[in-house]
C-alpha cells in the first residue's frame, strides 16, 4: 500500500545550519516512528515557508541517505499571521500499515499546526 505522511518542525532561524539540522530531525522522526527504511519511501514533498531562504530542505535527506528517492522542494504560500521558520514534508511511503498507524510528526512549534494529528 501506498500512503502519506505528514510532518513539520519550526526551524530557529534562516541560517543553512538550522535548516538542516531541523529537518534532520524531522526526516528521522518521521522514519523512526513508522518503522521505515529509505526503500520504502517512494517521493517526498518538502515545502518552506517564505522566511527559509538559507538551504534547501531536501538536502538534509539527501545527507541522511535518500540517495535514490524523488525529493522536491516548494515555498509555502505567504499567508499572513502564518506560524514562521516553518518546514514541512509529506513523503509518500510503501507500507502495510493501515492509515490509523501513520504517525504524523510535528515537532517544535509546529505542534501547533496540526494538534488533532501530532503525536
Amino acid at each position: 500500500m501506498v500512503r502519506a505522511i505528514r510532518g513539520a518542525i519550526q526551524v530557529e532561524g534562516n541560517e543553512r545550519d538550522a535548516i538542516l539540522s531541523g529537518v534532520t530531525e524531522l526526516v528521522t522522526e518521521v522514519m523512526e516512528r513508522n518503522g521505515l527504511t529509505t526503500d520504502d519511501v517512494i517521493s517526498v514533498i518538502f515545502t518552506a515557508t517564505p522566511d527559509l531562504t538559507a538551504e534547501f530542505p531536501a538536502l538534509a535527506a539527501r545527507k541522511l541517505g535518500f540517495h535514490d528517492v524523488p525529493l522536491i522542494c516548494c515555498t509555502e504560500i505567504d499567508v499572513p499571521g502564518a506560524l514562521p521558520r516553518v518546514v514541512r514534508l509529506m513523503a509518500h511511503v510503501e507500507t502495510d500499515k493501515p492509515r490509523q498507524a501513520i504517525q504524523h510528526v510535528y515537532l517544535r512549534g509546529a505542534v501547533a499546526l496540526r494538534v488533532d494529528i501530532a503525536q
